[in-house]
This record gives structure tokens, sequence and C-alpha cells, in this order.
């Protein structure tokens, strides 16, 4: 559905243009923009393949399973449904210790398996769990105490100090799952 909006859009723009005999602007900006989102993708990759690096270290050494643990008496409240020791527990921490620094796109895998498990536990396929809400509010709001990617999207972008923006993001983060699981 999403994608078909967004199609509408374009094409709604591309129409407009031709008709206010602006099709060039469009033209320019599409080059113009692919090039920002090359550059940008250049500068990001590093970070975000650092951080992935530092991840799966974390995974193979066993760590992400100790942190995990640690959590675990958090997660059972929050997750009453799902069975103690259950695989995707261990896989909804590791989510959500790969998106509090930052970097939703090494958490998604995290997230997909998680999900997949969480799916083996409904009796109701086609209608989504308690626990799954829940852990989709968890992964949409996430706390976050290092915004790796907009870090370096602001250093990209000149800023004078981009890290400055931590505790503005870790106030809004909390703030947001705190709602969000008041809300659900």
């Amino acid at each position: 559905m999403v994608s078909l909006i967004w199609g509408l859009l374009l094409l709604i723009g591309i129409i407009f243009s031709f008709l206010s005999g602006n099709l060039s602007l469009v033209n320019d900006e599409v080059l113009k923009s692919s090039a920002q989102a090359l550059e940008m993708f250049a500068s990001m990759f590093p970070v975000i393949v650092l951080w992935m690096g530092l991840m799966q270290i974390a995974s193979d050494s066993g760590l992400l399973a100790i942190i995990s643990h640690k959590f675990s008496f958090i997660l059972k409240r929050l997750f009453p449904s799902i069975p103690e020791g259950h695989e995707s527990l261990g896989l909804i921490a590791s989510n959500i210790i790969v998106n509090m620094v930052g970097l939703g796109s090494a958490a998604t895998p995290f997230g997909l398996k998680a999900m997949e498990k969480l799916q083996e536990l409904n009796n109701k396929k086609d209608t989504a769990t308690e626990a799954m809400i829940t852990f989709l509010v968890l992964n949409t709001s996430g706390v976050t105490l290092i915004p790796t990617s907009i870090i370096s999207l602001r250093a990209l972008y000149g800023s004078e100090n981009p890290s400055m923006i931590i505790s503005s993001a870790l106030m809004a983060t909390t703030c947001a799952t705190v709602v969000g699981l008041l809300c659900e």
C-alpha cells in the first residue's frame, strides 16, 4: 500500500512538472539526489560495518547471550506469554541491544528472526499476539544510547558537534518507549 501511495505521489509530481514546464527540474533533482544518496551511503557505510562487526564479535563470543540473560528479568515482565528460555527472548534482547547503539539496520535480522520465532508460538497465524505487538513497540521506539547513524549524518553535513544529539536522542527514545508500552 505504501509503495502505491509513493508511486502515486511521484506520478502526480512528474505530471505536474510536465504541465508546468519544469520537467528538467525533476530530472536535475533526481540526479542530484542520487549523488547525495551515494555520498551519504559512502560516509555511513564504514560506521555501520564497524558496529555490525562488533556486534558479530559480541554474538560469536557469547557476549550478546550474557547481556540477553541480564535483560531476561525485564523481558519476562514485558513478555509473560513467552516461555522462559525460548529462543525469541534472546533474539529480542539482541535486537534491543543493537538498537541501543543506533544501528537499526544491524538490528533488523535479529528483529525478523524474533518475529519468526514469536509466530511459531502464535495459535492464530493471521493475528499478531500481544508479545508481537510489544516487540514491535520496543523495536520501533527503541531506547537509543548512542545514535550512531544520526551522528554520522550530522558529521557528514558539517555539524560542529555531531555527538551533541546523544542526550536529546536518549530522552526522546526513552519517552517514546515508555509511552508506547503504556499505550499498548
